[in-house]
């Protein structure tokens, strides 16, 4: 019997999991960190990236209040590979805000490049983020967009709005719960987005479920 994408996914996520634990031991770089995960669907901010299970690993190197890293995914056609940087800060008050910059780069035929500024707030359990960037069109004009989220989180409970502006359209609600299970993050998410970020088709709704872990 042939194995399941998901099931060689998460082989893959257990093999690499005990190889950089043993490397970031050995290295034990302060600020330096990785992660690992593997997602039953991949969507971003409520579009579909993938129709089946998609595996990821990323790293992470802060220093005060500043951060980079980079981070690469399976898009089926080709990978995703994300670079990052950021200054986030919190205040005596409880209210924390960001600013940063991200590069959204592919290889294969999947898409072309994108390139935002982040803007992030947050205040006990409510949280923000607004992005403004640019999507370089292979064949045509650049688009500009813009993207916002409002989240709310209680104890491993959140629940996100997201809509897009400017060249781009459409907006999406996603519910889900995260837990820490023997060192593992556990998650599953109900993600219902608009037409517009469903390839034209009506409202729909997904069940996502995730797992991951970080070094």
């Amino acid at each position: 019997m042939k194995k399941s994408l998901l099931s060689i996914a998460l082989t893959s996520l257990l093999a690499t999991s005990a190889f950089i634990s043993t490397q970031a031991s050995a290295t034990d770089i302060e600020g330096l960190s990785a992660n690992v995960g593997v997602v039953s669907q991949y969507f971003f901010r409520g579009v579909v990236q993938t129709d089946t299970a998609s595996a990821s690993a990323g790293v992470d190197y802060e220093i005060g209040n500043f951060s980079v890293g980079t981070w690469v995914a399976d898009v089926q056609d080709g990978l995703e590979v994300d670079l990052y940087g950021s200054y986030a800060n919190e205040l005596d008050n409880g209210f924390g805000y960001s600013v940063g910059f991200t590069s959204y780069q592919y290889t294969g035929d999947f898409d072309t490049q994108y390139n935002e500024v982040n803007l992030g707030a947050s205040y006990e359990f409510l949280s923000f983020a607004y992005s403004i960037g640019t999507w370089e069109v292979e064949a045509g004009s650049d688009q500009d967009y813009n993207f916002l989220a409002v989240t709310a989180q209680y104890e491993g409970f959140y629940a996100t709005y997201g809509t897009w502006g400017d060249e781009f359209d459409g907006d999406y609600i996603e519910l889900g719960y995260g837990a820490d299970v023997s060192g593992f993050d556990i998650g599953v998410a109900l993600i219902a987005n608009s037409k517009e970020l469903n390839g034209g088709i009506e409202n729909d709704e997904s069940l996502v479920f995730s797992i991951g872990k970080s070094f």
